[in-house]
């Protein structure tokens, strides 16, 4: 399987047009599904953009209070809410943090496969339809009507790896 774009950025990756594309992306998932992109889902999505690695729903509201007033926790997790709903956000189980989706063509059904560096804490997200479709089928054959599924893989990353 060969992937269309590299699961982790590249150290010099611009990092502006990164983030605006997922910002556009998401301006026009919310116009198509007539869901409003109010400014604090925004400014959600934006701090979980301002790195590749997933952020707690209080490291989410540390960011927000360096450009605007301290946000309460109900606020955040609402909007959090709202983001993974429009599956423009995922839950890193593992870490009870939240990433920006980087892959924007799979539905509530398909299975997303995150690579966790343990060294550096980047998240790449890969797809996942060859064995998705197996487990899902196996859900399905024991009587499982299967929704999304994560799969959080650890490792190093290809960056850290050339580092050491």
């Amino acid at each position: 399987m060969t992937l269309a774009k590299p699961a982790f950025p590249t150290p010099d990756h611009d990092h502006g047009r990164c983030t605006a594309d997922a910002l556009a992306h998401a301006e026009a998932v919310c116009e198509q599904r007539a869901q409003k992109f109010t400014p604090i889902r925004r400014q959600v999505l934006g701090a979980l953009l301002s790195s590749h690695r997933p952020l707690g729903a209080y490291e989410v509201i540390d960011e927000l209070a360096k450009s605007m007033p301290r946000p309460a926790p109900i606020t955040v997790y609402r909007a959090l809410d709202f983001l993974m709903a429009n599956r423009l956000v995922h839950r890193i189980e593992s870490r009870n943090a939240y990433l920006a989706c980087a892959a924007h063509d799979h539905d509530a059904t398909s299975a997303v496969a995150f690579l966790i560096c343990e060294r550096c804490g980047l998240v790449g997200e890969i797809p996942s339809g060859s064995f998705a479709g197996e487990l899902n089928a196996a859900a399905r054959s024991s009587g499982f009507a299967p929704k999304l599924s994560v799969v959080e893989i650890t490792g190093v990353c290809t960056h850290c790896q050339k580092k050491s």
